[in-house]
């Protein structure tokens, strides 16, 4: 197949890029390097030094013989979409190529405004150009379970059949999003169930749990070939920067009471998700949801792993609780549903003691350069920041 992959240059978008092209598809990706910048912005950075985007692709070349061809725009130059759409003709597009933080987008009225113009910009400018050049491509979409928020009943997996007096109807399934990324996604879900409907795209929609995790198996063959790992209060995911924190022996940082609960699933599920949405296409005029994440954790429960696990690797780890800087329910109901992948095949990696102390142990290994000081909170939702 050939596979084009937006976002390439990030977290999840390079080892996915590689994993395509290690199986033999055509794989080309899309990035304007956004993420670096705003990295540059906020005074943070990966863990590991990540190399240019361009050295990555001329590695894996020389490793394996098989090219990644980079395009270098952005997606809300909407002549330039069109363009690589003509030009590479994929059969399917993976699309991770938004602002991907919560807290970036509540930390001003700037990164607000930015964020949302920027994800639902990029993907309406997308939808448009698979329409004019690939009208029968596949848009594998990452969303986020975020959209949803904490509803007080099950969660289905996009779409909820309701009774109301005395009438049936399926319907997307109510969200109520925690930040404006989040709200960036849910009109990211709008639009394109609704090109679905009207143009007869199709399109999967993966409402994605919190991703951890350090590397996969292609990111393991090069130094060169290593994706962006965050740690920080930006960018990092909270089982990211526990492990961190307890690496280098500060506290493991808990916002409120954390009984915050979500779904959460390992990089390497990440891209077994997109894998098997990817084979498994949507049909013309479908808007599928699937909810993707393999377990459900409090934050309390992930200190309380990455303590356990520490200790028996000899360190010595405290776990404190700060103020919440988000507006969020901290004792909650949550149940999601998230069959649909797993009936496809996924056969999920759980987050055992073992995938933890692996993953302690590289971090370990490339901790020299932490800088302690991007742990603690500085964006607050109250918009005091604004």
């Amino acid at each position: 197949m050939k596979i084009l992959i937006l976002g390439g240059d990030g977290y999840l978008g390079w080892p996915t890029a590689m994993h395509f092209s290690q199986r033999g598809d055509e794989v080309a990706v899309l990035d304007n390097f956004a993420k670096r910048r705003w990295e540059l912005e906020e005074g943070v950075e990966p863990l590991m030094p990540t190399p240019p985007l361009q050295r990555r692709a001329k590695r894996w070349k020389e490793i394996t013989g098989n090219e990644i061809k980079p395009f270098i725009g952005d997606l809300c130059n909407h002549r330039f979409v069109y363009n690589v759409l003509r030009e590479f003709s994929p059969d399917a597009i993976v699309h991770y190529g938004e602002q991907p933080s919560a807290p970036y987008s509540m930390q001003n009225r700037t990164t607000a405004v930015y964020s949302q113009v920027n994800n639902v910009t990029g993907t309406l400018n997308l939808l448009f150009a698979m329409r004019r050049h690939c009208p029968d491509a596949h848009l594998i979409k990452l969303g986020t379970m975020g959209e949803y928020g904490t509803p007080n009943i099950d969660i289905e997996e996009g779409w909820i059949t309701i009774q109301h007096n005395g009438r049936e109807d399926t319907v997307l399934f109510p969200k109520r999003p925690g930040s404006f990324y989040h709200l960036s996604k849910v009109h990211d879900s709008a639009n394109i169930e609704f090109t679905c409907r009207i143009w007869g795209m199709r399109a999967t929609d993966l409402n994605q749990g919190v991703v951890y995790g350090v590397d996969t198996s292609t990111t393991e063959l090069h130094s060169d070939l290593r994706t962006s790992f965050h740690y920080d209060h930006v960018f990092g995911t909270v089982l990211n920067r526990f492990l961190v924190q307890a690496a280098v022996g500060a506290p493991l940082t808990v916002y409120g009471q954390g009984g915050q609960t979500r779904g959460f699933l390992n990089i390497r599920d990440t891209i077994r998700c997109v894998e098997i949405s990817v084979d498994n296409a949507a049909e013309r005029g479908e808007f599928r949801v699937f909810n993707q994440f393999t377990e459900q954790f409090s934050i309390n429960d992930l200190a309380e792993m990455v303590a356990r696990v520490s200790k028996s690797q000899g360190l010595s780890v405290e776990i404190t609780h700060l103020d919440n800087p988000r507006i969020e329910a901290e004792e909650h109901y949550y149940n999601a549903k998230h069959t649909l992948l797993t009936d496809l095949g996924l056969n999920p990696t759980f987050l055992s003691d073992e995938v933890l102390s692996k993953m302690l142990t590289t971090v370990r290994a490339n901790c020299d350069h932490v800088d302690a000081d991007v742990f603690a909170p500085q964006i607050s939702w109250s918009g005091r920041n604004a």
